[in-house]
């Protein structure tokens, strides 16, 4: 009987100390205080508590939203702007020792760091140089968290809220450059029809018969339409030429 508490103890402690640890976990082993060389994991792994201590690390991306911020734009114009950063953890041993709480200080810095990269470019550039502005985020905060042991792999700037009046003065200014774009589209289409109207002149001029094959063809036209009644004279030049062929050549003398 005085066997059995000791046999009890020795099975729980040795079920106590062992751990398994998932495909995208690693365990950061302390022993007596000291960091171990490697983390340990995937799979069945032994902690002897109380010399060794871990610490569970999740490789796994993680998906931030960076609360809205209000950013003051290169131009003078506040908008508040929130954005989305994924990244994950590259080296354990990092994550664990150089930072005392690598989501937490991911996270502010990503708010920082977006505040002070969107408060370089005007509006304009805010809104119209998303993909640029996500790259110079993703590069700058993958550069502020390396020594972490942590990688940023993408930052996606989600929305832009601008303020009411602003939005105002820019559905007016969209409206006056879609009236510009369409006085200058009139404006070419009048220009082609005049210089199309000019070159029919010009050719009309050249051969006055086509004068009067298009004054007839106008009179076909009109005679298409129904109880319609025409006026049909003929032009000067039409009749001269018809009493000049059917008068008798004069005689000589």
């Amino acid at each position: 009987m005085t066997y059995i508490i000791p046999i009890v103890i020795l099975a729980l402690y040795l079920f106590s100390v062992i751990h398994v640890l998932r495909e995208y976990e690693r365990g950061v082993i302390f022993r007596l205080g000291r960091l171990l060389p490697k983390p340990k994991g995937p799979g069945l792994i032994v902690v002897f508590w109380p010399i060794d201590r871990m610490e569970k690390v999740s490789l796994r991306t993680v998906t931030y939203d960076v609360p809205a911020q209000d950013v003051i734009t290169r131009d003078n114009v506040t908008v508040k702007v929130n954005a989305i950063v994924y990244f994950r953890v590259v080296d354990a041993s990092k994550a664990i020792v150089t930072v005392e709480n690598y989501l937490y200080a991911t996270s502010q810095l990503a708010q920082t760091t977006l505040r002070s990269v969107l408060g370089e470019v005007e509006l304009d550039g805010l809104l119209s140089q998303r993909e640029e502005l996500n790259e110079r985020l993703q590069t700058i905060l993958d550069q502020s968290t390396d020594p972490w042991g942590i990688k940023v792999s993408m930052v996606e700037v989600k929305t832009v809220d601008l303020p009411s009046e602003m939005q105002r003065a820019m559905a007016r200014q969209a409206e006056a450059e879609r009236e510009k774009r369409a006085k200058i589209i009139h404006a070419d289409g009048e220009y082609q029809a005049a210089e199309k109207l000019l070159e029919a002149a010009r050719t009309l001029a050249k051969e006055p018969l086509t004068i009067q094959l298009r004054y007839l063809s106008t009179l076909s036209e009109i005679g298409m339409e129904q109880n319609s009644i025409i006026v049909f004279p003929l032009p000067i030049d039409l009749i001269s030429g018809l009493l000049g062929g059917s008068q008798p050549a004069k005689k000589e003398s």
